[in-house]
């Protein structure tokens, strides 16, 4: 054998050789595998997809600034916990772990990056104590209590313009309520409630348009306007009440709460009063459920079976025969 032909042979085993070698390495490349040095063997790589609000953040990998910037994926990446950051000049910085998967894409994608001097401007244009949004009519409302007087704005701020002043009560409201037909605007605290009457169009409500309405037995949790803008509900410690909005109103009780300072929802596109009590079952445990009180057309006092309990125990705990004022022991009267 020549020389030549001893070279020839010697390359064409070496390249078998080294493509036999590589050629797990290849199709483990093509079919998204990488030899894991912790395990010593071939593992399916995943993905993670990274977007950012606003994008253009420079991406950080388990320490490692990459040179691609969001959006971007980053590919070829063994399973297990890996560490993603965020920076944006202006921003404040992002970080997360997440998981990969072999062959599967983990989504960072919904990111955002808030600016680290937000844009905030001040919205009211007199001293205030206490404001809230009025969604239906897209306004502010503003409370000066040291003047006692209400203020009303649009959601930028513009059109700042004094609505009327109101009576005061003490302790300080713990909440402001329009009614329905934005007539009248109702505040309370635990044993007082505030309804003063709201101008219409050019009128000017004179003093004597506002009622204080005392509760001195009852402590007020919460109040709703009923759909007729006449009547207020409260949610007492002890119990429901509804009331007439004008000087001298009597309460009407419509539930007496085993559940000390239960929370409620009115509802006024049903006229139903959601709230939440507690009662002893004929098992001697006592359950908390979520009733509806059904209140359309109706301002007298409820018997349990108007109730709906919506926890589905109606019939352990025979609820349709039983009213809250009843119960002794869990036992039917």
């Amino acid at each position: 054998m020549s020389v030549d032909q001893k070279i020839r042979t010697f390359l064409y085993y070496t390249s078998v050789s080294v493509f036999l070698i590589g050629l797990p390495f290849i199709l483990a490349f093509s079919l998204s595998y990488k030899f894991d040095r912790r395990s010593f063997k071939f593992t399916r790589t995943g993905i993670i997809s990274v977007k950012s609000q606003p994008p253009g953040a420079t991406v950080t990998l388990d320490g490692q600034q990459l040179p691609d910037k969001t959006p971007m994926s980053i590919s070829d990446l063994l399973p297990g916990m890996h560490t993603v950051a965020l920076e944006l000049d202006g921003y404040y910085p992002y970080e997360r772990r997440i998981e990969v998967e072999g062959g599967k894409v983990a989504r960072m994608e919904k990111v955002i990056l808030f600016p680290l001097r937000s844009d905030t401007q001040q919205v009211n244009k007199e001293k205030i104590s206490f404001f809230w949004l009025d969604e239906q009519s897209s306004a502010l409302y503003f409370i000066t209590r040291d003047e006692n007087t209400l203020f009303r704005s649009d959601m930028d701020g513009g059109r700042f313009e004094q609505v009327c002043t109101f009576v005061p009560i003490a302790p300080a409201p713990r909440k402001w309520v329009f009614s329905p037909d934005r007539s009248r605007l109702a505040y309370f605290n635990q044993h007082r409630v505030g309804i003063t009457e709201l101008p219409q169009g050019k009128k000017r409500p004179a003093a004597a348009e506002t009622v204080i309405l005392d509760f001195p037995s009852d402590v007020i949790n919460d109040m709703f306007w009923y759909a007729d803008s006449y009547h207020i509900i409260l949610m007492c410690r002890k119990r429901i009440l509804i009331c007439e909005a004008r000087s001298g109103a009597v309460p009407v009780g419509l539930v007496n709460l085993a559940k000390r300072n239960s929370t409620g929802f009115y509802d006024s596109r049903t006229d139903s009063l959601y709230f939440m009590d507690s009662q002893q079952a004929l098992d001697g445990n006592v359950y908390d459920n979520l009733y509806r009180l059904e209140m359309r057309n109706r301002v007298y006092p409820f018997t349990l079976p108007d109730f709906i309990n919506l926890k589905g125990l109606e019939q352990r705990m025979n609820l349709l025969d039983w009213r809250p004022e009843d119960k002794k022991d869990g036992k039917k009267p």
